[in-house]
């Protein structure tokens, strides 16, 4: 890992903590144990990538060199929703597993219905930060509309916003166990993974005073490093053990699911990912130097082991 990247990403990731400290509940708040399984998943580690993109958009589009004041809340609210999606998607009338960040899963510690709770929990104080956020109510108002659109099922056919998470999620359970296809699998990897990374990139555009161009440049960008980043999570799925991955290793072939490798083989998949990254920085060229954090994020996600 380039040391740039290793340094932004551990204090991209110390900026985030602070902030979900502050937000979060504390474990002696009552009732203590929906706060105490909100805290444990949250807290089990990760990359906090989703809050570092976020926040690196916000540097970047405001120009200063600096991250706007209230971006790193925004983001905490970002990682409570992919915390939120983990938990659920761990439980076992999902993906079933009872690893994840290299810990036991919120389900195994603390059981099915407070875990599907703290959940509920996490999604409601993301938008309830997100509506407390230190802006004009405009812009609270277009992020709004942006993460939920990207967490949801989509809103229709005839609508611009592109699926969400939870439609990819469903469409990912009933592809198991059939012959994969490209479309139903970049359906499901841009639902599912792609719209929240995407989402948490152009709100924090949106947060730091984004032109419509600077919109449409970052949300290029996001859908192109979201790909890229389930593509090699798809990889890493075959390659990795669970030691090293902080989650059950080779489930995605044991439960037949559609992914990359599945279709295209792992040199191919990566090949694809490498193209995606090339076509995410491009998009950032407008930006000269101020670039250089969000294209360094981009090929860390293709060069990522774990």
């Amino acid at each position: 890992m380039h040391p740039d990247v290793k340094t932004l990403l551990q204090s991209g990731a110390q900026r985030t903590d602070a902030a979900l400290e502050r937000l979060l509940p504390s474990p002696d708040t009552l009732p203590h144990s929906i706060h105490r399984a909100m805290r444990h998943s949250v807290f089990a580690g990760g990359k906090r990538l989703r809050p570092i993109l976020c926040m690196e958009a916000a540097r970047m589009v405001a120009g200063t060199g600096e991250i706007p004041a209230g971006a790193p809340d925004l983001g905490a609210a970002l990682e409570m929703l992919h915390t939120y999606s983990l938990i659920h998607d761990d439980l076992p009338a999902l993906d079933n597993d009872d690893l994840r960040r290299g810990q036991p899963t919120c389900h195994v510690v603390f059981g099915e219905a407070t875990a599907i709770l703290a959940g509920d929990a996490l999604q409601t104080l993301a938008f309830h930060t997100i509506a407390n956020l230190p802006c004009f109510d405009y812009k609270t108002v277009r992020i709004l509309r942006e993460v939920s659109a990207a967490i949801g099922t989509g809103v229709g056919p005839n609508s611009s916003l592109p699926p969400g998470m939870i439609g990819g999620q469903v469409v990912d359970l009933e592809a198991e166990h059939k012959k994969p296809d490209l479309a139903t699998l970049e359906y499901i990897h841009r639902s599912k993974t792609a719209a929240l990374i995407t989402a948490s990139v152009v709100s924090g555009g949106i947060y730091a005073g984004a032109t419509v161009a600077d919109i449409a440049r970052l949300r290029t960008y996001g859908q192109s490093i979201g790909l890229a980043f389930q593509i090699v999570d798809d990889v890493l799925d075959l390659t990795q053990t669970s030691e090293q991955l902080g989650k059950t290793a080779g489930k995605d072939q044991a439960a037949e699911k559609v992914t990359y490798p599945a279709l295209f083989g792992i040199e191919e998949s990566i090949s694809k990912a490498d193209a995606l990254v090339d076509q995410a920085c491009a998009e950032l060229k407008e930006y000269g130097n101020a670039a250089a954090t969000l294209n360094n994020l981009a090929h860390y996600l293709a060069e990522r082991k774990k």
